[in-house]
């Protein structure tokens, strides 16, 4: 026996007595370090990798119009459901809670315009289209309770777990919580990846096809521009893509996201993570790698049936290490856009950039705040006053990292139709009315708080001070 089954039969024992986990969790855990210690985290032959092929990697403006007919529009809809990814917490803007209930426009937030939007296209067209949400251990209790808002709306909202994972003890190879930790930060959920296998673990699977539902539009809860789009749906069904990747232009703003590449014929996804330390310079290159990846994946319910039933789902694995109070921890983690190779028939579409519209932080929310952007039937519309199609890069100091402090230090969000870059740093908050254009940048001096008049237009101009106005 080899280090690493001796590794796995203590780790296989150790999992056994943790009792706050299902044995399916159990066996999927143990599954994963299995692979994790026979293959570790895989690497990309970099010689292999090739630009995708016209026919795997389609523009958007090529695919055949969606019918126009009502009927027809309905039969579209009817095999449709929208899961939404709804595991994270909003920890990074300083909120408590699951991130998709952070108010992010108009008093309305994440889960409101997501069911906004479907209840319209179910009244518009007389359709079902039902909404999954994909919690976590960490958001499951506090998303239970909002759903009750939503209980008189014209939408079937259904909701499954990701899987509960236990963090592994870097120095001896063993669960967090048989030290003790049985609290939350003993577990992780394991990544997106994770969503194949509870769908079917969870008997929502089934649920779908019994519906008659035969494709699935999977997406981030935080991304405004996943919505429902029918030309793609009418294509992936005309053309029986198995699954369809949406993929948008790359800016140096992207340089860390996954893209999408042809291997061995066929298309597939690639992160930072598989990627050589000699290569990576070459990954973030927006001349090479001119596309990334939307996180928005349409995919064929039997097909998902199909692979997890076969155990063929084995995607790359991603070490994610931590730190607990000292300790230092691993979470094995899995994408899943990387199942996308083991699909058939799978395309990427090169969509608009207003289908990635993420709010990671609070200058994204400063962007879907702003005269940017309005809110019509649930859907996050641009202006078309922008001349610009890329949106103003903003860059707020750490003074506007939580929510709480980027309210507080803007009495109303100023107008940026002009703006094509955003500098912010120190004590700086803002009046009623203030327009800014071209290139702006204001720093507050240390120890000093600078407040930007009401009414204020500050048009390609630094400003360190009220002399400056």
């Amino acid at each position: 026996m080899d280090i690493s089954d001796e590794k796995l039969e203590k780790l296989r024992s150790a999992v056994a007595t943790l009792d706050q986990i299902s044995d399916k969790e159990k066996a999927g855990f143990i599954n994963l370090v299995s692979r994790y210690l026979s293959v570790g985290a895989e690497q990309i032959n970099w010689s292999k990798i090739q630009t995708p092929t016209d026919e795997l990697l389609l523009p958007y403006e090529t695919l055949p119009p969606s019918p126009q007919d009502p009927e027809e529009i309905k039969k579209l809809l009817d095999k449709l459901v929208v899961l939404k990814l709804n595991g994270g917490l909003g920890t990074t803007m300083g909120c408590t809670g699951p991130k998709s209930v952070i108010e992010v426009r108009d008093g309305f937030t994440f889960l409101d315009l997501i069911v906004i939007q479907i209840e319209s296209l179910n009244k518009k067209y007389g359709c079902n289209v039902p909404l999954l949400l994909m919690n976590s251990f960490n958001t499951n209790e506090d998303t239970q309770k909002i759903l009750e808002k939503y209980a008189t709306t014209d939408i079937e909202i259904h909701t499954f777990n990701q899987s509960k994972y236990p963090r592994l003890v870097v120095d001896d190879f063993m669960p967090f919580p048989c030290k003790g930790r049985t609290g939350k930060d003993g577990w992780y959920p394991p990544g997106h990846g994770d969503v194949y296998q509870c769908l079917v673990n969870s008997g929502k699977l089934d649920m779908l096809l019994s519906m008659g539902k035969e494709y699935v539009f999977i997406a981030n809860s935080d991304n405004l521009g996943a919505t429902v789009d029918l030309q793609i749906l009418n294509s992936i069904i005309q053309n029986q893509n198995e699954v369809c990747v949406e993929v948008t232009p790359k800016t140096l703003a992207d340089v860390k996201g996954g893209t999408l590449i042809s291997y061995d014929g066929k298309i597939q996804l690639l992160e930072i993570a598989q990627v050589p330390d000699e290569h990576v310079n070459e990954f973030k290159s927006i001349e090479k790698f001119k596309i990334f990846n939307t996180n928005n994946l349409w995919l064929n319910l039997n097909s998902i049936k199909r692979l997890v039933d076969g155990n063929a789902l084995q995607m790359e694995i991603i070490p994610n290490p931590k730190e607990v109070d000292g300790v230092k921890v691993l979470q094995l983690e899995t994408a899943y856009g990387a199942a996308v190779k083991f699909f058939d028939n799978a395309i990427g579409i090169t969509v608009p950039r207003s289908r990635f519209l993420p709010v990671k932080a609070t200058s994204d929310f400063l962007l879907v705040q702003s005269d940017l952007y309005t809110v019509v039937d649930g859907y996050v519309i641009r202006n078309e006053a922008r001349v610009n199609l890329s949106n103003p890069s903003i860059d707020l100091g750490p003074e506007f990292k939580k929510v709480s402090d980027f309210l507080r230090r803007f009495k109303s969000i100023p107008s940026i139709v002009e703006l094509n870059s955003l500098k912010v740093s120190g004590d700086v908050c803002f009046r009623s009315g203030v327009v800014l254009k071209g290139k702006v940048s204001i720093t507050a001096k240390p120890g000093e708080k600078l407040e930007i008049p009401d009414g204020l237009v500050i048009d390609n101009k630094e400003i360190n001070g009220p002399d400056d106005f």
